[in-house]
């Protein structure tokens, strides 16, 4: 092989290698890889931001979906204010019902300044939509409304009640355990009032007024 053949595949060589690394380079880029969250996500004004938005139904693995399911968002306030999250809609159902870490009743969710506040799972405040019509697997638009009037409307994945979100799904209410538990005992306390009323048959301590009967006792002395 001559010399100038030698020169030019190394200068070939060279190239592809410079050309190789400028695009790695500019491939480990967030600009460039246009690296998005897993799941949805939208920013209101310049403070607050929505991260992982999902929408949890049960335990089907695919499939429609028409029934309870609960949200789960992780919302960022950068603010000085703290924020008021008023509602949640998710596709064409009614609003989501809040509740603390203790399941009771809130009219809003406060995301305090300077923090963030995690919507679903053990331990923190949920928001449970009664009926929702939604694809597993798929994405159902979902809208947040704040009480300062700002409002965002996003897609949701959609999961299942299995792998990271394994019992962030709608379960039956606590308070129908407790309502069935209590139903029982007022039933035996039913069943209870007509052995009860048996106490009638109590009365049959009257029978006992067959001592009558026992006057007979007279017409064998008489005898």
């Amino acid at each position: 092989m001559s010399r100038s053949i030698r020169v030019g595949s190394i200068a070939a060589i060279a190239a592809l290698a410079i050309a190789s690394l400028s695009s790695c380079s500019a491939g480990n880029k967030a600009e460039t890889l246009e690296i998005k969250p897993d799941n949805a996500y939208a920013t209101v004004g310049t403070d607050l931001r929505l991260n992982n938005i999902v929408v949890i139904t049960g335990d089907e693995s695919s499939g429609e979906h028409t029934g309870p399911a609960n949200v789960s968002v992780n919302i960022s306030n950068t603010g000085t204010e703290p924020v008021e999250l008023q509602s949640i809609v998710v596709g064409d159902g009614g609003a989501a019902a809040f509740a603390d870490q203790k399941g009771a009743p809130l009219g809003s969710i406060v995301v305090p300044a300077g923090g963030a506040v995690l919507i679903g799972g053990e331990g923190n405040p949920s928001a449970k939509v009664a009926s929702a019509s939604v694809h597993v697997g798929g994405f159902v638009p979902t809208a947040f409304a704040f009480k300062n009037g700002e409002k965002v409307a996003t897609e949701a994945a959609v999961s299942p009640n299995k792998g990271l979100y394994k019992g962030w799904g709608p379960t039956a209410s606590p308070a129908a355990v407790p309502s069935k538990a209590a139903g029982s005992p007022s039933a035996s306390a039913g069943a209870a009032t007509p052995s009860g009323t048996a106490t009638p048959s109590g009365t049959a301590a009257g029978t006992g007024a067959a001592t009558p009967a026992g006057t007979s006792s007279p017409t064998a002395g008489s005898h």
